[in-house]
């Protein structure tokens, strides 16, 4: 029988790949079968996991990237696609978080968060979505998180961004379904990385946020993986432009009854 979730053969640029989710990503994607092209701004940072991925016995590239700067973007395809040949999944991870208040954030803040997060995923995906269509296959996965459907206070941009990269989502998928490329949204819920650490030492805040977790508990690694499987594979070769928030139920707004 045909194992559609199987990614042997397959080529993944995992971008963000120095820590939290990226790292994350890319195991799953290795041990199913994928070899990596793992980005990060400073390539020092990847030498463990590189290490690690090999250990597994797949590939693993590290090459550097900065989202902001249009020419890393195309130099990081032009290496892989020279390593590879190919790129068959693009897991667009890269992003950063301001924390303020609306009233304090300044046009810088909004520039670092949105270039970032929206503008850098757009002409990454861009740049590797060219190579696709010339193969006519894709797999294009863009990070969001629950802030893709609901507002938080104290992260406007950041909201704002993942917002963006939904309907982005959405409107790659309707262009380049022709070409055999599929462009969902992967939504984690709450997951403790670096970028939300500060959070996670807040007991009072993780026991507030847990009571509103139907299944009761932050994510863990492992309930990612599962996900970016199945949309990086044939698995998933009738979806497109949708989002699948990987949250423990926490967008179903749920809060425990009062008997």
């Amino acid at each position: 029988m045909e194992n559609l979730f199987d990614l042997s053969g397959k080529v993944a640029v995992v971008t963000g790949a120095s820590r939290g989710l990226g790292q994350y990503f890319g195991r799953a994607l290795a041990r199913a079968g994928a070899d990596l092209v793992i980005t990060s701004r400073d390539t020092s940072r990847l030498s463990d996991f590189q290490a690690e991925i090999e250990g597994l016995g797949r590939r693993a590239l590290p090459v550097k990237l900065d989202v902001l700067n249009e020419s890393d973007i195309q130099s990081m395809v032009r290496v892989a696609i020279s390593q590879y040949g190919k790129i068959d999944i693009l897991v667009n991870n890269a992003g950063l978080n301001i924390r303020k208040s609306a009233a304090e954030f300044t046009w810088k803040d909004w520039d670092t968060v949105l270039d970032t997060n929206l503008k850098g995923a757009f002409f990454v995906a861009q740049t590797v979505g060219r190579e696709m269509i010339k193969r006519r296959y894709g797999r294009i996965i863009n990070i969001g998180s629950c802030t893709c459907v609901f507002g938080m206070e104290g992260i406007g941009p950041y909201c704002a961004s993942r917002g963006g990269i939904l309907q982005l989502s959405r409107s790659l998928a309707a262009e380049w379904g022709r070409h055999g490329i599929t462009v969902n949204v992967l939504a984690p819920g709450w997951f403790k990385t670096a970028q939300n650490k500060v959070l996670y030492d807040n007991k009072p805040w993780v026991e507030y946020i847990t009571d509103r977790i139907p299944l009761g508990r932050p994510g863990q690694p492992k309930d990612l993986d599962g996900t970016v499987i199945f949309l990086a594979s044939d698995a998933s070769a009738y979806v497109t432009g949708q989002i699948i928030l990987v949250d423990g139920g926490f967008t179903t707004g749920a809060t425990k009854a009062i008997i």
